[in-house]
């Protein structure tokens, strides 16, 4: 019987343009040493980000196998990358729609035995070496040549001792899943204390024992926030820390080894339209309407409230009308600039666009019936389903997790994408979206950390229109 063979592929791929000049990059690790065994990266010409990722997947893939030609099914390989696209399509939680990437993805399920790969979702942080290849890469194509790995340098910006992957088990579930962060949190303390993470690794408040170096002392379950700061701000402690001397170990949630500074997610919901107050069907596949006179009053306050508040660095619209009128008032209060980013905008509702409730029941109850059952059924005519909604929402959440990561910014959006990424978030199922209530210009506010892990802070606080 063969002996198993266990490594780690870390990918990645990017686009200057998307689509546009494009290239990948991947590297093959020891998960024993953190050493890596080999590096691959090519530039591809133009393409889109999500095939040039694919592209440096299957490039991590057939080196892995190449290391070790005659492993057969005694080859295991965890890829990580920072994808979620990626990670939740060969992992087969997500459908495989675009044409681009069904051949893709093929091709890289073909290289290996399925049973041999697990993927696992890791920030952008964790993915520098990868990253940097792809970068080399585009650096190269730009300047008409090829890649060559003699000339890399990027290893430079990997860790300088990864941790082995054996102390640290895969996870499943994207970024902002409670499950996740949760699981993250235990192994990267277990880790801290140099053991696998037992069943109640976190002490009971009163414990006599001494927290060990490194090791978080009364910290609380992953997920969970104790004392919730205000947006932008740290988390407290569950319990007091000790006061610190010269070598005692820093204890409370601070010292946890896979916790920064949070990317946090101020959550607004654009001001009233014309449509808001008859609770009508209005999403992106209808006339777009603009701010009612109420709504522009609603947006006032609202940039006011975050012009005390002084804690938003940033700004990021949904492309629709209601939304950068809303973000524009809010702009110009703070003297940020705004960026559109095409996740953020609401659910398509087809047929039932600019309808009230009673009459899609009336006009349309069995697709009603059916949309009210399952997040996979879409509306009469052609709209998105939530499970549509989601995927889209969850890659933007991702986007903007890694490029703001330390930093507050402000989305404005809409009523779905909001409860969706409070419901990821959650860890909630799909039927949480219909037991949450967002107020027209609320807000609500989501803090992400480096290790995956969500807290929501806030949720439909219309405090400042009052």
């Amino acid at each position: 019987m063969s002996v198993a063979r266990q490594v780690v592929v870390e990918a990645d791929g990017g686009s200057r343009g998307n689509p546009g000049p494009a290239g990948y990059g991947a590297v093959v690790i020891d998960p024993a040493t953190g050493e890596p065994l080999a590096e691959a990266a090519e530039y591809i010409g133009v393409a889109t980000n999500n095939v040039a990722e694919y592209r440096g997947l299957i490039a991590g893939l057939t080196a892995a196998k190449a290391l070790f030609p005659d492993a057969g099914d005694a080859l295991r390989v965890h890829v990580r990358m920072d994808s979620k696209l990626v990670v939740e399509q060969m992992s087969g939680r997500w459908k495989i729609k675009h044409p681009d990437m069904k051949p893709l993805a093929a091709r890289a399920a073909a290289i290996l035995p399925p049973s041999s790969v697990t993927y696992e979702w890791i920030p952008r942080a964790q993915n520098k070496h990868a990253d940097r290849l792809a970068n080399e890469a585009m650096d190269a194509g730009r300047d008409g040549r090829q890649w060559e790995a003699s000339a890399s340098t990027a290893a430079l910006d990997a860790p300088s001792a990864r941790t082995p992957s054996a102390t640290l088990p895969p996870v499943q579930g994207p970024p902002g899943d409670q499950a996740a962060g949760a699981a993250r949190a235990r192994a990267a303390l277990a880790a801290a204390r140099g053991a696998a993470a037992p069943e109640g690794l976190f002490p009971m408040p009163g414990a006599a024992e001494t927290p060990e170096a490194g090791v978080a002392a009364e910290v609380p379950e992953a997920g969970v926030a104790a004392e919730a700061p205000e947006a932008g701000g740290e988390p407290t402690d569950a319990h007091p820390a000790p006061q610190r001397t010269a070598g005692t170990p820093q204890t409370g949630w601070g010292s946890a080894p896979d916790l920064g500074a949070p990317a946090t997610l101020v959550l607004l919901r654009h001001g009233e339209t014309a449509l808001t107050p008859e609770k009508r069907f209005s999403g992106s596949g209808g006339t777009d309407p603009e701010l009612s006179a109420v709504g522009r009053g609603q947006a006032e306050r609202a940039a006011e409230h975050f012009a005390a508040l002084g804690t938003v660095q940033e700004i990021v619209s949904s492309p629709l009308r209601r939304c950068r009128e809303t973000a524009a008032a809010v702009a110009a209060r703070l003297g940020l600039d705004v960026r559109i980013d095409e996740g953020l905008r609401e659910t398509d509702f087809g047929a039932w666009e600019g309808l009230t409730f009673g009459e899609v029941r009336e006009r349309y109850g069995d697709d009603l019936t059916a949309w009210l059952a399952s997040p996979d059924t879409a509306p009469t005519g052609g709209g998105e389903s939530f499970a549509e909604v989601a995927e889209r929402v969850a890659a933007a959440r991702d986007r903007l997790v890694a490029r703001y990561a330390g930093r507050t910014v402000l989305l404005v959006t809409h009523v779905t994408p909001i409860k969706t990424f409070v419901r990821l978030a959650l860890g909630a199922p799909p039927e949480a979206l219909f037991r949450m209530e967002l107020s027209a210009a609320s807000v609500s506010t989501v803090a992400y950390y480096g290790d995956g892990n969500a807290s929501v802070r806030l949720l439909n606080d219309t405090s400042h229109l009052r």
